[in-house]
């Protein structure tokens, strides 16, 4: 055992020594050249959070495109947004009327019940293993003490609190990974309407500078790269001195939304958003880097009022949604939107709570894990579902089922046992395929709800 721990202090000293001593290039051959740090494929399952001053107007259509869900996009869908829609217009002249501007609604975004030890406890009973905030979004709207948001932060107007600050000192002391999201460019900025080449060296990339010094992220995740090319955001250039020069440089993990061209293909992790890559269709993708869905709880990231019941997933889909990811070798980030006052909604605890007590008895089939190699295509209609650690396989059954499950590509088990359960599950191996017998199960000997895990140990 101690020779194995010392392996282990070695290859890890090894991987960190690696990770040191090469220098990146501000080129994307370079920059892809870097693996993603091992962390992230061992987490499965983080926590994203949309929270701006859309948080106060809270309302978005719950009918059309994915796209159109979003209350966060509020601004923007206004006469004097980038894609007005004329359902937000309505509502906005009616519930607030014409010469409410939108930035009028600094003043309701207090953040009065924000308590960032609750928030972190929260996360962590769910089992999320990171967490992913948006520091800024399109409407430009800080949460931390940004010098280049003219005074437009959550420090100086508003909460009058620093809201990245607070929240990344309550996820890290519950031993969790913390990121932050940023939108590289923003809706009504009118350095970037008027230069964007100033607006990326005198603003966005000084900004995005001072929230890694600042917080030391585990994840950089852009956004809004579509407009421009990924040299106009001088993207590879701060990559490089993320990679080389800050202090998290060894441990940070970015995405791939870095410039219209590079999303699946360059960066760090590709990224799905309500299985759709753009307007693709994701589910069915295979990808050649470790890769991330995000979706909300609901139909919009930022709360939306509108919601009601049926607009959000229930327990059982959530955990479902999490095993396909996970098992296609996929992380699931799980969208929450606080309200203006600093609350998680109570739904939304509910749908944690219940997706953390279905990982507190599965959590070794998801953490840690990563795709079977001989396991059949998800599709649609697939209610099993592989994952494989060391010499353990883990056959995740999303539908109850009393007949065999049939297994093909296993030549032998040494043991199969059914996570959670204290009883025996009977098998057998035959012909290269093993069989399973579920056993019986009542409600005083039932494991969990939504979906059960039977663990092959095939050494």
């Amino acid at each position: 055992m101690k020779q194995f721990t010392i392996l282990l202090l070695t290859i890890g000293l090894y991987s960190s020594q690696l990770f040191a001593q090469k220098t990146y290039q501000s080129t994307w051959g370079s920059i892809d050249s870097r693996p993603v740090p091992a962390w992230f494929e061992d987490a499965k399952f983080g926590i994203f959070i949309h929270w701006g001053l859309y948080s106060v107007p809270a309302w978005a259509t719950t009918t059309g495109s994915v796209y159109e869900k979003y209350a966060e996009w509020y601004w923007a869908r206004l006469a004097e947004g980038e894609r007005p829609m004329q359902s937000f217009m309505d509502f906005h002249k009616n519930t607030f009327g014409d010469k409410f501007q939108y930035r009028d609604f600094v003043s309701g975004f207090k953040a009065e019940m924000f308590n960032p030890d609750l928030w972190a406890t929260i996360l962590k009973n769910a089992g999320a293993k990171y967490v992913v905030l948006t520091s800024k979004h399109h409407e430009g709207f800080a949460l931390w003490p940004s010098a280049h948001s003219s005074n437009w932060n959550s420090v100086d107007v508003g909460p009058h609190r620093d809201l990245c600050g607070d929240l990344t000192k309550s996820v890290k002391e519950k031993g969790l990974h913390m990121g932050f999201y940023y939108s590289l460019y923003e809706w009504f900025n009118p350095l970037y309407k008027s230069d964007i080449d100033k607006y990326v060296d005198n603003h966005m990339i000084p900004q995005m500078k001072d929230l890694v010094t600042r917080y030391q992220p585990d994840v950089v995740w852009t956004d809004g790269e579509w407009e421009h090319e990924s040299d106009k955001w001088k993207s590879t250039q701060f990559l490089s001195w993320l990679y080389n020069e800050s202090a998290v440089k060894n441990t940070v993990v970015v995405n791939d939304r870095w410039g219209k061209e590079t999303r699946g293909k360059h960066g760090g992790i590709f990224t799905t958003e309500y299985d759709l890559v753009h307007d693709g269709d994701a589910g069915g993708q295979k990808f050649a880097r470790p890769w991330e869905e995000c979706r909300g709880i609901g139909s919009s990231f930022g709360y939306n009022r509108n919601e009601n019941l049926e607009n959000y997933e229930t327990s059982e889909a959530l955990v479902h949604i999490l095993i396909n990811k996970v098992a296609r070798g996929g992380n699931l980030l799980l969208n929450i939107g606080p309200t203006a006052d600093g609350l998680i909604p109570v739904i939304m605890q509910q749908r944690l709570a219940d997706m953390g007590a279905w990982l507190k008895v599965n959590g070794e089939a998801i953490y840690g894990t990563r795709k079977w190699d001989n396991a059949p295509t998800v599709k649609p209609e697939s209610t099993v579902y592989f994952t494989k650690k060391g010499t353990d396989l883990y056959v995740i059954v999303t539908k109850w089922q009393d007949k065999p499950i049939m297994v093909e590509g296993i030549g032998n088990a040494k043991s199969v046992s059914m996570l959670g359960f204290k009883g025996k599950v009977k098998y057998s191996v035959s012909g290269g395929k093993l069989t399973i017998n579920p056993p019986a199960i009542s409600p005083a000997t039932n494991p969990c709800n939504y979906a059960w895990v039977y663990k092959v140990n095939i050494r």
